[in-house]
């Protein structure tokens, strides 16, 4: 437990956090990957660009700076980014590398103002969270389903949608049967390249679309293009992998699952809502669902662009086919379909609800959900971004 000054000088800090901090986590992330380029291997690149990453480290600071007498209130989040970390191999040599450069950030930032007091206050805090990732996150790698990046070769591959590529992939170790693995809906794994278009290693993570392990485990990458951005990692995936290629693949990881207490029970329906890719997970859901519970009443919501981008339509109407009790909505943004309020407010009230899609997306359907007074408890998501970026602790 940080001493009661330490936690006195923080909590003064917060006005300050509250107005800078992205532009601390900017610097900080600028003079970490001067000095350790290296992790520019670990970071997602797009996320940087974009100030993702930034405002997600900013508000996971402050959310730790409100909360350091109990960061136990915490935990959830921390669990969040733990699963991430664990998934791209972040180790607790990683923490005081990060750790120096906070520091140094909050100092270049704030000036004079950062006397001392505040930076030592700020070293004792620091400490006291990284000891609280790094024991989340030991557990996690004890865990995991195998230790670091191991070699897959794709069995299959196959276009859903017009720019969505489903891969089937088997580790290359014929002694590990994958067949046996415990998935759960809604993981992700994480693919390590070597893009021919990048000096770095990338690592991204990706959905399983599917929880079936029978054949091999399977995930789906969309082709990053839009808004004049070319993503590094899915273009590669696209382009130049192709059945017979081998992939590195890091352990299954995530918090985004079903409730198991509501599986079995009839009375709050699952809903099921998702935007583009943010469809992968999902259907992992709901074909776990409907194989533990086919009774349960399943509401499922779906957009996209247009009928050309529509992913994986067969899969989900044969899976919707084994469920009893479904209401099934389709919503096409270029007819000016739109998944939006109005649609939420058909929902039952409780429901458990399960969102995935890009950040803008998550952004409209959580404020909506809110709005209409659904509990937190029932409303869980995964944006396709920094997850702490959406929600302050």
């Amino acid at each position: 437990m940080a001493s009661p000054q330490t936690l006195a000088v923080v909590k003064q800090t917060v006005p300050v956090l509250e107005t800078y901090g992205t532009q601390i986590t900017t610097v900080f992330y600028q003079n970490m990957f001067a000095e350790h380029p290296e992790l520019l291997d670990i970071f997602n690149e797009t996320n940087q660009k974009l100030g993702r990453q930034q405002s997600a480290l900013a508000t996971t600071v402050l959310a730790a700076a409100k909360h350091l007498e109990q960061l136990e209130v915490l935990l959830p989040q921390v669990m969040q980014i733990g699963h991430k970390h664990r998934a791209l191999q972040i180790k607790p040599e990683h923490y005081p590398i990060v750790g120096k450069h906070l520091l140094g950030a909050i100092k270049e930032v704030l000036g004079d103002a950062a006397t001392d007091e505040v930076i030592n206050a700020w070293a004792e805090a620091y400490d006291e969270i990284a000891s609280v990732f790094i024991k989340v996150e030991a557990d996690m790698y004890q865990e995991a389903m195998w230790s670091g990046f191991i070699p897959f070769k794709v069995i299959k591959k196959e276009i859903t949608g017009s720019d969505i590529a489903a891969f089937t992939v088997q580790p290359e170790d014929n002694s590990f049967d994958v067949s046996r693995l415990p998935l759960t809906a809604g993981q992700y794994i994480t693919v390590k390249t070597d893009p021919e278009d990048s000096d770095h290693i990338a690592l991204r993570h990706y959905s399983l679309y599917s929880v079936d392990s029978s054949e091999g485990l399977k995930f789906a990458v969309r082709r990053d293009n839009r808004n004049e951005h070319r993503g590094l990692v899915s273009n590669h995936l696209h382009d130049k992998i192709e059945v017979g290629d081998t992939l590195l693949l890091s352990a299954p990881a995530g918090d985004f699952k079903l409730n198991q207490s509501l599986i079995e029970q009839n009375d709050i329906p699952l809903v099921l809502i998702s935007a583009g890719v943010g469809v992968t997970p999902v259907l992992a859901m709901l074909e776990a669902q409907v194989k533990a519970n086919p009774k349960r009443p399943i509401i499922w919501a779906y957009a996209c662009q247009n009928q050309d981008f529509h992913a994986f339509d067969g899969r989900i109407n044969a899976l919707l086919e084994q469920a009893e009790q479904v209401q099934k909505s389709t919503f096409y943004f270029e007819s000016n379909q739109l998944l939006n309020e109005e649609w939420l407010k058909t929902l039952p009230n409780p429901a458990d609800v399960y969102v995935c899609g890009s950040m803008i997306f998550m952004d409209s359907m959580i404020d909506g959900l809110a709005a209409l007074e659904h509990s937190n408890d029932y409303i869980h998501y995964e944006p396709f971004g920094p997850k702490m970026s959406l929600s302050a602790g």
